[in-house]
């Protein structure tokens, strides 16, 4: 991909000019830590095209190895570092507020009712098993990650069955999750058995609010009902997005990616409808890509080479964010598959404009071994986790 070129403006007047869109903003104290000031905010001119990302900085470092990152309903920015085993809970304008130490932990969510359920592991039975750890952030009157407690931990594969299969269960990866509307919760997962009982270890399955395994998810596709459909899911997003309301999206729909080299469509939606008979689980249709529109598209066979975290705006654009870890790639399309974003009012095409970027490196629109990415508020966060850095990026046309 060819890489964004920048040239940074060191003159404070005409910086001053290029933030009056911001004039009236100012910081202030919320009752979950500050909210982001934007006065640090350093705004590059590109030479090569008006809309497209630029960095916010500063950097937020401090970390190890951080692989992932996510938006709480409660307006926090929570981090998993998979060498510290800690998540790491920031405001927004990144002060950090608290630690909590989680074994093996490697992805994060954050429910409706603000409790954090991780992935994590647990050492037992002279192994060590996969786990779903809640965590309560409401404790003893308190709130927030540095008086969390462990409410449950749900281990691999007793949600499910009592008896442990040695070579099999302990091959099982834990590897995505995301909170539904209702609480209800999706997670992916890796492994070698299948079961014609409770499904493939390779599978998206659901938990419910409280924990509860409910199903292996089965993928109606060319007139069939598929228990195996998932190859090697590796991260899910569901549409319920922060901020918390009520008009968070109720949909059960769901975008989740694959690592396997099989699969020629490595980031894929489900749409998921109630009936009669049950619940029908369908991979949306898509237009036909069409050049008019965009330049790129979601469903292009192989578009991606490792897609390892996905996400969804929740703020009514709907776009969808692809992390590629193996391109060091962030992608951006719409939730109608093309990629890109909408040409601002009073543009002369209505053609999609694309703001995809990456490329391997340590300056500010690059990335080594990304691992992550989550949205709020016009504001793109990824987990670079080989500089050992969370980055933040914003389009130019929402400076305005």
């Amino acid at each position: 991909m060819k890489a964004l070129q920048m040239q940074y403006l060191p003159n404070k007047l005409a910086l001053a000019t290029i933030l009056s869109g911001f004039a009236l903003l100012t910081g202030c104290e919320g009752f979950f830590g500050k909210k982001v000031d934007p006065s640090f905010i350093d705004v590059p001119i590109y030479n090569d095209r008006q809309v497209a990302y630029v960095p916010i900085q500063p950097v937020w470092d401090g970390f190890q190895h951080p692989v992932d990152v996510i938006i709480g309903f409660d307006e926090l920015i929570y981090v998993a570092d998979d060498v510290t085993d800690e998540i790491i809970a920031l405001d927004q304008a990144g002060t950090e507020l608290g630690r909590f130490g989680i074994p093996g932990v490697h992805a994060i969510a954050q429910d409706r009712s603000l409790d954090i359920l991780a992935l994590g592991t647990f050492d037992t039975l002279g192994t060590t098993l996969e786990a779903v750890y809640r965590i309560e952030l409401k404790n003893g009157g308190n709130y927030g990650l540095s008086n969390a407690v462990i409410e449950r931990k749900t281990l691999h594969p007793f949600y499910f069955k009592s008896v442990f299969s040695p070579g099999a269960d302990d091959l099982v990866r834990l590897t995505g999750i995301s909170v539904r509307a209702d609480n209800q919760y999706y997670v992916s997962r890796t492994g070698n058995l299948v079961s014609p009982v409770f499904g493939p270890d390779d599978a998206v399955i659901i938990f419910s609010g409280k924990d509860e395994f409910v199903t292996a998810i089965r993928v109606s596709t060319n007139g069939s009902v598929l228990n195996n459909y998932f190859r090697s899911p590796s991260a899910i997003v569901s549409l319920a997005q922060p901020p918390q309301s009520p008009f968070v999206e109720s949909a059960g729909d769901f975008v989740f990616c694959s690592q396997s080299q099989s699969t020629q469509l490595k980031v894929q939606y489900i749409d998921v409808t109630e009936t009669d008979n049950g619940t029908d689980y369908t991979v949306k249709e898509f237009p036909s890509p069409d050049t008019a529109d965009a330049d790129g598209f979601l469903m292009t066979p192989q578009r991606f080479a490792a897609p390892v975290d996905v996400t969804y705006t929740g703020d009514g654009t709907n776009y969808i964010f692809v992390i590629d870890r193996e391109k060091d790639s962030l992608y951006q399309f719409t939730n109608t598959g093309l990629e890109g974003v909408r040409p601002p009012a009073g543009s002369v095409s209505d053609k999609n404009i694309l703001v995809s970027f990456g490329g391997n490196g340590t300056g500010l629109m690059k990335f080594d071994e990304p691992s992550a990415v989550a949205y709020y508020r016009q504001i793109v966060y990824v987990a670079d986790a080989g500089n050992r850095r969370i980055l933040r990026f914003k389009l130019t046309t929402d400076f305005d």
